[in-house]
């Protein structure tokens, strides 16, 4: 007799991909990163039912603790920034698996006892010698992690068992950093067994960008140089660097964000359709845009850095970048970035991508504008139409998640006035279920071995390819324009738009 449920439909999309037995170890785990995103992620899995029953989770770090005292640690995360409520027989069940290893990332007895320890969870637990390697670590520290999981034979994948490693960002600091981090991880890690995470592509709305071009009829026939007149991909944030001073001087905006995120959502946004939706099919078409993109001849006039000065911000006075604790006074680091790209294709010949980030801007918030060009030829003229603008369709990425879409419409009255009009979807109120959180998405995938959302080795080294010219091109000329916080960014960015006779909008 089969061993099939019988009342198991395999059309029901009600049944979520549970992962098999596995088990997770974060190193560093005593850092933001784990305690805000990681812990929480994975008790919010747990409570939804997606993790097996013997669930494991190791942290390690120098740390002199026990396995009750990370317990606690872990304990308070979730209670303080758990997206579903606390229950207290969930948590009951995910404490069974969770065992702490103390040491530094160069000391081999410690890899000994986390050896012993995944041994042991293996007995414990059933986790099957399936284990993901978090490294929630400083870059510096990726190398000596992965030297030390190769010679202690952490990464040996035996018996129908998997090992995979999660690396994340900054991959690098440019090509060449790239290149040889790669060699290293891939001297250890097969290509399949690497995950990289960039969080912007675990997020709902950046997956729903698939969903919006290529489930659509209405929209892809437009999404090209015959219709759109330019694209605006913007991620702002209010806040300043915060007591990043260590980690972000001397890497700045471009560095941390365009080169991955934005470039990210512009793969997305520019890329024809795959094949399928499958992480090689996916990953193909985004390379291919990434190897499409072409920088402007002139970068003095189409890229523009900044650095916020001392301003206003939510009725609050707060010091410039170069005040702030542990800068460097004459310090070049850009706090804002924006550049011009073109996707030199038959799709996209002659449409400027702008892409802009900043810290210290107006307000927080990530959105890819699609600007369609003004309609060819207008009866309204001798009319009203100063308020109309361009049509566009706007994807919110964060933090009010959703899709507006801009055209013109007649005022009521007697007169023939045309003005613009949003039409809007937010996720809140189109749809009950709360969006996962970015990390819930991309650890569940992790322990799937789903590497869709995952950039891939020659994403990230096309991503150095293009930004590494833009960054040469600044440490030889001036320095960053300053901005007022609060505001959004230096004029030099919106004299860049105006040369093209555009202008950024307003978020």
């Amino acid at each position: 007799m089969s061993s099939s449920n019988p009342l198991r439909d395999p059309a029901d999309r009600r049944l979520p991909r549970i992962a098999g037995p596995s088990g997770l170890v974060i190193f560093g785990v005593t850092g933001d990163l784990s305690r805000k995103k990681l812990m929480p992620a994975v008790y919010d899995l747990a409570n939804r039912g997606l993790l097996p029953p013997g669930f494991s989770l190791v942290g390690f770090a120098r740390r002199d603790w026990e396995h009750e005292d990370f317990a606690q640690v872990v304990h308070d995360a979730v209670k303080e920034h758990a997206r579903t409520e606390f229950r207290e027989e969930v948590w009951q069940q995910l404490i069974q698996g969770m065992r702490f290893v103390q040491g530094t990332f160069d000391d081999d007895d410690a890899f000994e006892r986390l050896r012993d320890t995944i041994g042991e969870l293996d007995k414990a637990q059933g986790t099957g010698g399936n284990f993901a390697f978090y490294l929630s670590v400083p870059p510096s520290a990726f190398p000596v992690v992965i030297q030390q999981l190769k010679k202690h034979k952490l990464a040996d994948q035996s018996d129908g068992s998997w090992r995979r490693a999660v690396i994340e960002k900054p991959f690098g600091h440019d090509l060449k950093s790239a290149e040889e981090l790669n060699a290293i991880v891939h001297e250890v890690f097969g290509s399949d067994q690497v995950f990289r995470i960039d969080h912007y592509l675990g997020k709902e709305t950046v997956q729903n960008i698939l969903a919006l071009r290529f489930a659509n009829t209405m929209f892809e026939p437009i999404w090209n140089r015959s219709f759109v007149d330019h694209v605006q991909i913007t991620m702002a944030e209010d806040i300043g660097i915060g007591g990043r001073a260590g980690y972000y001087d001397g890497i700045g905006a471009a560095r941390d964000v365009i080169q991955n995120h934005l470039l990210q959502l512009m793969a997305l946004t520019a890329m024809e359709e795959p094949a399928s939706f499958d992480a090689d099919a996916l990953a193909a078409e985004k390379t291919k845009v990434l190897g499409a993109a072409k920088l402007p001849k002139d970068l003095s006039k189409n890229t523009v850095r900044g650095q916020y000065a001392a301003g206003w911000q939510g009725g609050e006075k707060v010091v410039g970048y170069l005040q702030e604790d542990g800068i460097d006074p004459k310090s070049k680091t850009d706090t804002f970035a924006a550049v011009k790209l073109e996707v030199d294709n038959r799709r996209w010949a002659g449409v400027p991508f702008y892409l802009r980030t900043g810290k210290r801007l107006g307000r927080r918030v990530t959105e890819i504008a699609v600007v369609f060009q003004r309609a060819p030829h207008s009866p309204f003229d001798h009319t009203a139409t100063e308020e109309l603008g361009q049509n566009a369709i706007v994807i919110r990425v964060q933090p009010d998640e959703g899709i507006t879409v801009r055209f013109g419409s007649k005022v009521p009255g007697t007169s023939m006035e045309i003005r613009d009009v949003s039409m809007d979807f937010a996720y809140g109120e189109s749809f009950t279920e709360s969006s996962p959180e970015a990390y819930e998405r991309l650890i569940l995938d992790v322990l799937l071995g789903d590497s869709n959302l995952f950039p891939r080795t020659e994403e990230v080294e096309l991503s150095w390819k293009i930004l590494d010219p833009i960054e040469e091109h600044w440490d030889k000329h001036g320095k960053p324009a300053q901005y007022p916080a609060g505001t959004w960014g230096p004029v030099e960015a919106d004299e860049m738009l105006a040369r093209d006779g555009r202008s950024w909008r307003r978020p």
